[in-house]
């Protein structure tokens, strides 16, 4: 295998030189507005056809959106190369209010060979230096150069570390199912945004692009510092985002994608799941147990092991027989939890009802003939539901509104999809799908039914299984769906995804689906597409109810949609660690905030310790699950007592802050505003030091979580490091949210000794309110958690001054009709309460704390408590005691 990958590296170096030689292009008729440029580009010299044909002529669009986007765009002038479609991605385009005088950016270029250059107006400051263009059937390429060791953030879905490599660093972007998230290859998502920051100014570059491809950071002492985009198909569509905040350039990319949908106050409780619960009464002594150790559990969560042989749109008739799901269901809303189960795109063959449905309608993935593709996947044999085409929509909601019928079915209240890169188990060519899954590429079967169970309280005395006894068009010009003649099974540049190729684990980049694309230029797409019409099926269910999705992959613009968990992870250190640099992409980056990781890890076996440190820094993230795979051991919260704790104190402080966290994520669904997980440099762009920090994040922008880094051996350990952390605190004035006890920032690390594995360091920055939940732990659903009053924690700055906010809606409607946006001012001691009190509450502002005082209740940091008792109706002024 070294041999193998040695001697590809050296074709690839020997492509790479020829790729250098190419002519480029030169710059013909310019048409110029105040708003707008165009431009012809023709090959400047003889075609060098390294990785497929030169495009001999090209066209540049250059548009001045607003103040501080500009689109850039190359494409070729027949428009028969690919495009995203706008009805998955509709980016803007035209003109939207400014002019090359008034933007922020300013564009220049020259003419031969062309080039262009994208730089700050206020500074001059190049951001963009655009060279080496490379526009083939097969291969664009286009570099720019950079700062030495840049500081650079995105281009992911990845395991790698939060600011990118800059010497001989490649980020590939190919959806692909990577168990154990390994580093340096392709994951499950594609988002080709990335921020970068130079002297405490941010700026974005988002290419909307969705073929695969390299994007390499790399510096030699001939070629300087550089970033360089090799991609196998597609146009150049981009779209530079001035900042100068990083905050700004969240918001101008949300202008683009879209902001992140809405999610219900319930999704924010926590989450169980495994897979591996055998049957439906496995799945019940789970909730059981939660409630009998005081854990409070919002929603359980079943994966495949429901399906009847893992087809999906079935039930296991005897595991998870129809009317015990129901019994399952109704017990949970009875008492005000939730539950949802997973879906997966292909259909079986062997399931004659749904397969046969999707048939009647022309529905599956297609080869070029036209005939439907089989792979294979969990139930065997499968086709993929072809999400392009316009009669999916009414199948796929058909599908959920039967299948999760609150009346006549199971009456879910969310959606999990999986698999959905789309995943494919058979091995290329995979000539014979049915004789593969014979031959044994699928995992084993369901264990054995069991053939009794203890009754447990509060469940119907029938609630156990009866019996145990068994078990092409041709294209036209100007339709950018791409050009003919290429090889998509084995492309001339290959993309590092991992795997060497683009057809393993998943379907083969040269099938058909619906407007004559193929999956070599919509793969990435397919998890969208799938998004897109599995949201409208929940709407078409439960038309004013905020549809919840979970997905496995995504692309650019899937958080106005969907929320997103970060796969198939391990029970590692590494990634507990891991996982708070997934969230500050996901949530402040790539617009996708409703993010989670498998708390606990869901490969291998967690120990008691890490379960401890990870169910108390999971509290922290805003989607909150404990998931473990089938050939894990069991890890749910309640099992060991150290973990028990841990999970009942992060609960406890979750619900406390959850309106606070509820009001935070309500303002990035309003503009983009990255309020949920945020970067050390997100809030203080100014200060060098926040560049390089991994593993703190501010929860909302008010609160600095810095958990435990270092692996404690085991719950009697006596090392230091193991139950310490070292932190980087800000020139700021902070509070110990637990004492209460100020700190001031003073830009450097201070180490925190005695961190138990029930603690986790958090601190409140000064000048911030929050608006808590009184007696939180004694809520065991955030339904009841809804009824229980508010008090107000204030943080004073330097000079005695903080604000805050609090959004109120009912929590689950779509378009809700009343709501309030209360906002808190304090000066020294005065507070003052107002906004719109649109959404009518009996509930009350019972009292306010000031943190950095002294308690007359004897904790230190905290002022005398102050009563107030107000309503939420009506602004109001207040006296606190300090």
């Amino acid at each position: 295998m070294r041999q193998t990958y040695f001697f590809l590296g050296l074709v690839v170096a020997v492509s790479a030189a020829s790729v250098d030689s190419c002519p480029g292009y030169t710059v013909g008729e310019i048409v110029q507005s105040r708003s707008s440029l165009t431009a012809d580009l023709s090959l400047a010299g003889d075609a060098c056809n390294v990785y497929g044909s030169d495009v001999s002529n090209l066209k540049l669009l250059v548009e001045y959106q607003t103040d501080s986007r500009l689109h850039v765009k190359i494409y070729d002038a027949e428009e028969q190369v690919y495009q995203i479609p706008a009805s998955v991605l509709e980016t803007p385009s035209g003109q939207h209010g400014s002019s090359s005088s008034a933007s922020d950016l300013t564009f220049s270029y020259t003419t031969n060979p062309f080039s262009f250059a994208v730089q700050r107006r206020s500074n001059q400051d190049v951001l963009f230096n655009a060279t080496g263009l490379v526009f083939e059937s097969q291969y664009v390429r286009l570099r720019t150069s950079l700062p030495q060791n840049p500081n650079i953030y995105g281009l992911g879905e990845d395991s790698d570390s939060f600011r990118r490599e800059t010497n001989d660093y490649t980020r590939t972007l190919w959806n692909r199912g990577a168990a154990f998230l390994p580093q340096h290859q392709s994951l499950y998502s594609s988002h080709p945004i990335y921020i970068e920051m130079r002297d405490g100014q941010a700026h974005g570059v988002f290419l909307s692009n969705s073929n695969g491809m390299d994007i390499k950071i790399n510096q030699t002492e001939l070629e300087g510092q550089y970033l360089e985009y090799n991609i196998i198909g597609g146009v150049l569509d981009f779209y530079f985002l001035s900042g100068p905040e990083p905050a700004d350039v969240a918001r101008q990319y949300a202008g683009v994608v879209g902001t992140p949908v809405e999610q219900s106050y319930w999704t924010y409780g926590f989450h169980q799941c495994k897979y591996g619960y055998e049957d439906v009464m496995m799945v019940a002594e789970v909730v059981y147990n939660y409630s009998q150790a005081n854990i409070p559990l919002e929603t359980m969560w079943t994966d495949i092991d429901y399906m009847d042989l893992r087809r999906t749109w079935t039930l296991d008739p005897e595991r998870f027989p129809l009317h015990k799901m129901q019994e399952l269901v109704t017990y949970l809303h009875d008492h005000q939890q939730q539950y949802i189960i997973m879906v997966d795109p292909p259909i079986s063959l062997n399931d004659s009802a749904s397969y046969d449905a999707g048939k009647e309608k022309d529905l599956y993935i297609k080869w070029a003939n036209g005939t439907d593709f089989v792979g294979t996947m969990w139930p065997g044999p499968i086709s993929y539901v072809d999400f392009f085409h316009p009669s999916s929509s009414d199948f796929w909601s058909g599908q959920i509104a039967s299948f999760f019928s609150d009346e006549s079915g199971v009456g879910v209240d969310g959606m999990w999809i999986d698999m959905n890169e789309p995943a494919n188990f058979c091995q290329y060519p995979c000539a014979n799908p049915i004789q593969a899954a014979i031959n044994g590429n699928l995992p084993p079967p369901p264990p054995a039914l069991r053939t009794s169970w203890d009754p447990l309280p509060g469940f119907p005395a029938d609630f156990q299984p009866q019996s145990a006894s068994k078990r092409g068009v041709k294209q036209d010009t100007g339709n950018m769906t791409g050009l003919t003649g290429r090889n998509f099974a084995n492309p001339p540049y290959s993309i590092s995804t991992g795997d060497g190729t683009l057809n393993a684990g998943s379907a083969w980049p040269e099938l058909r689906v619906y407007g004559d694309y193929v999956l070599y230029d919509t793969h990435n797409l397919y998890a969208s597409q799938m998004i897109a019409q599995s949201r409208q099926g929940l709407l078409d269910r439960r038309p004013n109810e905020r549809p919840f999705i979970i997905t496995r992959s995504s692309f650019a613009g899937d958080g106005a949609k969907t929320g997103k968990w970060t796969g198939d992870n391990a029970s590692i250190w590494a990634h507990y660690l891991l996982s708070i640099v997934q969230h500050m992409e996901f949530a402040s980056i790539f617009q996708i905030p409703m993010i989670g990781t498998d708390v606990c890890g869901f490969n291998d076996n967690t120990t008691e310790t890490l379960c401890a440190r990870w169910a108390m820094l999971g509290a922290w993230y805003p989607f909150y699950r404990n998931h473990a795979d089938i050939s894990a051991n069991f890890q749910e919260f309640y099992r060991w007592p150290l973990v028990t704790i841990a999970a009942r104190k992060a609960i406890a402080t979750r619900f406390q802050l959850l309106d606070y966290f509820y009001t935070a994520f309500h303002q990035q669904t309003v503009d983009g505003s990255p309020t949920t997980i945020i970067p050390l440099f997100f809030q203080y762009p100014n200060d060098p030091n926040t560049l390089n920090i991994n593993y703190q994040f501010f929860y909302g922008p008010s609160i600095l979580v810095s958990p435990v880094t270092e692996e404690s051996p085991s719950p009697t350990a006596t090392e230091t490091d193991s139950q310490s952390v070292t932190l980087y605190l800000p020139q700021d004035t902070f509070y110990d949210f637990w004492t209460g006890e100020k700190v001031i920032g003073t830009g450097s690390q201070i180490t925190l000794d005695n961190i138990t594995y029930t603690d986790i360091p958090v601190h409140v920055r000064g000048g911030s309110i929050l608006p808590l939940r009184v007696d939180a732990n004694q809520a065991n659903t955030t339904a009841q958690l809804r009824t229980h009053d508010f008090e107000l924690l204030i943080a004073p700055d330097a000079n005695g001054k903080a604000t805050g906010s609090l959004y109120l809606d009912d929590g689950i409607s779509v378009n809700p009709s009343s709501y309030s946006e209360i906002e808190f001012s304090y000066d020294n001691g005065h507070l003052t309460v107002s906004g719109t009190f649109g959404f009518h509450t009996e509930l009350q502002f019972v009292g306010a704390k000031v943190m950095g005082g002294n308690s007359i209740k004897g904790s230190n940091g905290y002022s005398p408590y102050t009563q107030l008792n107000k309503g939420l109706n009506e602004g109001w002024e207040a006296r606190v005691n300090t």
